[in-house]
């Protein structure tokens, strides 16, 4: 006769886990401080001018891919092995191919979030500006966290990926009538 089926006990965060965790929590509480304080220093604009704002904010996104596909290019050059275009060569190249890729998808998701909360909430231009600088401080603190693991680049990967949603739903609820 068999007893009931008991789960195994759930093992506490480990370290990477609770890393991963701080950062993101960290990135959490900038992202509220950023939504706050933009709408707070918020005033209406005109359509010219928050488009304005969404122009100097895709600059930026722009720049951020450039710099990435930029240094997977360098990697590829530095990287004997890897210069004809083999992936999976050279663990240089693979970590500049992956920061390349998040940065895409973090850039793709922002530029959305950016253009419907400039697009439909008058007020946007001040905390565009802010989750701009949120996504590019993100980016360097991803970057340069990559290769030490994923707490080290969990705090980066907040400040690009919390602001966007933020956006969102900023725009989402500017909509509610």
């Amino acid at each position: 006769m068999t007893g009931p089926v008991v789960p195994p006990p759930t093992s506490p965060l480990d370290t990477a886990q609770r890393g991963v965790l701080r950062g993101m929590a960290i990135g959490m509480v900038v992202t509220i401080a950023a939504v706050v304080v933009g709408l707070a220093r918020s005033h209406a604009a005109t359509l010219e001018a928050r488009l304005t704002t969404f122009g100097i904010a895709a600059l930026v996104l722009g720049l951020w891919i450039a710099v990435s596909v930029g240094s997977v290019a360098r990697a590829r050059f530095l990287s004997a092995a890897a210069i004809g275009g083999g992936d999976g060569v050279d663990p240089r190249v693979d970590a500049a191919n992956a920061v390349l890729r998040n940065t895409i998808e973090q850039a793709l998701l922002a530029g959305f979030a950016y253009a419907a909360l400039v697009l439909v909430d008058d007020h946007a231009r001040e905390p565009v500006a802010l989750f701009v600088a949120c996504f590019s401080a993100g980016r360097l603190l991803f970057w340069s966290g990559y290769r030490d693991g994923a707490a080290a680049r969990s705090l980066g990967f907040a400040l690009t990926f919390y602001p966007s949603v933020a956006a969102l739903l900023v725009a989402g609820f500017a909509l509610i009538p």
